[in-house]
């Protein structure tokens, strides 16, 4: 049995062949997915697949860091409606500063506003980090007395950042596909992290594993992740999914 703890089986990408894509996922052994959310545009399709494949779908609820711009007013009031369904948690929330730092202001405002909804609605937060470390840390520290706990999305970072983060409180790591990539320094971060502290992922229909890379990607070659991580760490597959499966169901009260 497998979890993949963040896909997006309603991405345009995936949406056309979303059906199939789950059948072969379950097919694969990847019994229960979870669905990040990224902004009002594509929510209401979101829900309408989760819905349909109930158990076996859950659903996030937030504002991804690149849908915020000036009108991230009107998106964070587009959320209320929602927080009546089932949510596991609150993400993939956010900072992402790889296009330019243009609406950082804004995107540590929103991260912080949902940081606090977080706490309210007493669910994990799950987050998407690109080239906003520093900035993240100091959020982070100051929302220590939310008691949040959370996890780092396709984490790419080192294991002093593991630690670092994981000091700050209950922290997990979500690893997908880039751990296969051919001389990825993520492999040997990855040795290093207690099993205990992973989770995997998939991000479908982006970061494909190897030897699907550079093609779309989906939650059934979750597997490829799983045989990565017990060959860098030298145990069983079996160990690796029984783990890590504990990790997002606990996690996510799934």
């Amino acid at each position: 049995m497998l979890i993949d703890s963040h896909t997006h089986f309603y991405d345009e990408l995936l949406l056309p062949d979303a059906e199939d894509a789950i059948g072969r996922a379950l097919e694969a052994g990847v019994v229960k997915m979870v669905q990040a959310d990224v902004d009002n545009h594509e929510r209401e399709a979101m829900w309408a697949i989760g819905k349909a494949h109930e158990g076996v779908l859950f659903q996030m609820l937030g504002l991804y860091p690149g849908s915020v711009d000036q009108g991230w007013r009107e998106e964070m009031d587009a959320l209320e409606k929602w927080k009546g369904h089932p949510v596991v948690a609150v993400g993939e929330i956010g900072l992402d500063y790889h296009e330019g730092k243009q609406f950082a202001a804004e995107q540590k405002e929103v991260f912080r506003l949902q940081l606090e909804m977080a706490a309210k609605m007493d669910l994990p937060v799950n987050i998407h980090l690109r080239d906003a470390w520093e900035d993240f840390f100091s959020i982070i520290s100051d929302c220590r007395h939310l008691g949040l706990r959370g996890c780092l999305h396709c984490f790419s970072g080192s294991i002093e950042i593991f630690e670092r983060v994981s000091r700050m409180g209950d922290w997990m790591v979500g690893i997908g596909g880039v751990v296969t990539f051919k001389n990825a320094s993520l492999a040997e971060t990855v040795r290093q992290i207690p099993l205990e502290r992973i989770m995997l992922e998939t991000d479908a229909p982006y970061l494909a594993p190897v030897p699907h890379r550079g093609q779309r990607n989906e939650s059934a070659y979750l597997p490829l992740v799983a045989q990565k991580i017990a060959e860098i760490k030298g145990i069983s597959f079996e160990q690796v999914a029984e783990v890590t499966s504990h990790n997002s169901e606990q996690f996510y009260n799934i």
